[in-house]
């Protein structure tokens, strides 16, 4: 949930629950880590410990005994959270569909796992006398709640009307979650499930501690995300526009709903925290239109790092402000606000400036004695496809390396712990040498540590492997700068950006230098007359006015045939108007003045390769 957008959304009077926090609370923005995925995050939310820590680093695990994907599960998590230690100290907990809670662990109290819905995912599921095992705890919990449980072919047309605008027979189509209905569907009927089932609980079996997780709003955003408020769309867009170009807004209305229902459940004694793991960037079309045909496939690219915190009610010191909140601080919070002290094995801090609470002297660890996670990682699980399914349609599910251990290397390197990122890195390429992704990240921690000649090598062999890779060219340059080569620094800035227009760090250290025209400057007025043109039709193309950007470029192309860019967007533009053999020659031609070009190379040998439609 993003920060900018409940604040544009309460001004304009539409989130009355959470302008109700921000009067009577205390409120900030919540500041995330690297890497942005959610599972990650809401363990360092729940434990209070890093990555390196809880050892939960991606969606997926690899399973030691078979080699095979799996879904990040409770028993790889390495420490413990916030229910294991509330427990432990005699109190009881309601957790409902946090991530990596499955299989549940014995608790004082309630778990209903992050699997529970898509268990109940298609209609036969619930009748057909499927094991429920793990699915909660205790495992009799599972037939309490079932009730409570919303699946998408329950939703009615009238429940569904708020947010998208479609046939009716739309929704009756088989559920999928390539489907962005169907997803959408699934989106919301498992927030009205766990909003369900966490009321419940927490009405009818009065825990010390509720943790109930709502993912709503990040599936809407990255179904929708890029048509949030945006103008003068045309085409195919125009047309997604019409059937869901509220559907995010609608969401973060719905949430404010759900937080309000919270809140009448609270009585005088109840602290509400009110947060999310990220925020979102949103009504923003991608440089490349044809992702808008699939947004799902934008992965974590489009989350960025300020989340938001709202704490309200007992204990809390009413409009005060939250500076510079991490999700590292929530758990020492939480635990000062039910009086119990926090560890000085967690990194974070209470935030004391939210609350007034006598804070408990801090204790060491909460990792000895019963429960302590050290060895669960060896347990051999199963996955769900449906878990697996979801998570590729969303784009989480990379070509390469889905196992964790890479963002756990990478976040001992955002930590500043090179040469334990480097070791890191260095076992990860000696198991996986033909992925370019990791040889471009160990020569980021080689040239960290100064050891340039290594890092160079690396980088020559992640681009034999991955032409494309942009991060491959802009450690390479950042090498040659601060080798005093700017020349050379300034060609690989402009790869990286000729490869991927969007990609910001080096778009950034062009600008820095002082270099125009970014990925292929011009160099004739002819030139620079037809660049404006091709920028004109680019945003004509995000737009989804494809007759448009390529009457533009028509023009560019008559001032400036030698101009090599404008082919690349020329041949961009006529695949996505279907004119294959037109995409196809605007490539030739570009190669013919470029012929290393690898953008050209690869989109040529792919399109030469698809079936001609």
């Amino acid at each position: 949930m993003d920060p900018d957008v409940v604040d544009l959304l309460m001004s304009e009077g539409k989130l009355p629950n959470f302008a109700k926090l921000r009067q009577e609370g205390a409120y900030g923005r919540l500041r995330s880590a690297i890497p942005l995925l959610s599972p990650v995050i809401w363990t360092t939310i729940a434990t209070g410990k890093t990555p390196d820590q809880h050892k939960i680093g991606h969606f997926l695990a690899i399973n030691p005994s078979t080699g095979a994907h799996l879904p990040v599960t409770s028993q790889m998590r390495r420490v413990k959270a916030l229910w294991n230690i509330f427990s432990g100290a005699g109190r009881r907990v309601a957790v409902v569909g946090w991530w990596a809670t499955w299989p549940a662990e014995p608790v004082r109290g309630a778990i209903v796992s992050d699997h529970l819905c898509y268990h109940f995912l298609m209609e036969e599921a619930a009748s057909s006398g499927q094991s429920t095992e793990g699915l909660t705890y205790p495992p009799e919990l599972a037939a309490r709640i079932r009730p409570l449980v919303s699946r998408p072919a329950d939703l009615t047309a009238a429940e569904v009307a708020p947010f998208v605008k479609v046939a009716s027979g739309d929704l009756t189509r088989p559920f999928d979650f390539n489907d962005d209905l169907s997803h959408f569907k699934w989106a919301l009927a498992t927030a009205r499930t766990y909003t369900a089932v966490g009321l419940n609980l927490w009405r009818n079996d009065r825990p010390d501690l509720g943790m109930v997780y709502v993912e709503a709003t990040d599936s809407t955003s990255h179904l929708f995300g890029h048509l949030f408020r945006a103008g003068e769309l045309s085409g195919e867009l125009r047309d997604q526009q019409g059937r869901y170009g509220h559907a995010v807004e609608q969401m973060y209305r719905y949430a404010d709903e759900i937080v309000g229902e919270f809140m009448a459940a609270m009585d005088a004694r109840t602290v509400l925290f009110v947060l999310s793991d990220h925020g979102f960037q949103l009504g923003t079309l991608p440089t490349d239109p044809s992702r808008t045909r699939d947004m799902r496939r934008v992965s974590e690219h489009f989350h960025t790092m300020q989340g938001i915190l709202y704490l309200y009610g007992h204990g809390v010191k009413r409009h005060s402000r939250i500076e510079d909140a991490t999700i590292l601080d929530v758990a020492p919070t939480a635990l000062a606000l039910a009086g119990l002290p926090p560890a000085k094995d967690m990194p974070g801090r209470v935030l004391s400036e939210g609350i007034e609470v006598e804070i408990a002297p801090a204790v060491p660890t909460y990792e000895q004695g019963p429960g302590t996670r050290e060895g669960a990682a060896s347990q051999d699980v199963a996955a769900d496809p449906r878990i697996l399914e979801n998570l590729r349609s969303l784009g989480y599910l990379g070509a390469t390396s889905p196992a964790g251990d890479r963002n756990l290397a990478a976040n001992l390197f955002q930590s500043g712990r090179y040469e334990e990122a480097a070791k890191a890195y260095q076992k990860l390429v000696s198991d996986q040498p033909q992925d370019a992704g990791l040889r471009t990240s160990l020569a980021g921690a080689l040239g960290a540590l100064g050891r340039y000649d290594q890092a160079l090598r690396e980088l020559d062999v992640s681009a034999r492997l991955d032409p494309l890779n942009p991060e491959a060219y802009h450690n390479r340059a950042v090498i040659y700068e601060r080798r005093g080569e700017v020349q050379a620094a300034i060609r690989e800035y402009r790869r990286a950006v000729r490869y991927n227009p969007e990609y910001a760090p080096s778009r950034q250290a062009l600008e820095r230098l002082g270099v125009p025209g970014g990925a292929a400057e011009p160099s004739s007025p002819a030139e620079k007359a037809a660049y404006q043109l091709a920028e004109e039709a680019s945003r004509s193309a995000r737009k989804g006015d494809y007759p448009s950007a390529m009457r533009k470029l028509d023009q560019a192309t008559r001032l400036a045939p030698r101009y090599a860019l404008l082919y690349q967007y020329r041949s961009n533009v006529a695949y996505l108007m279907g004119d294959r053999a037109e995409a196809l020659a605007a490539l030739r031609k570009g190669l013919a003045l470029e012929p290393d070009n690898a953008l050209f190379q690869e989109n040529l040998k792919r399109l030469e390769a698809s079936p001609s439609r």
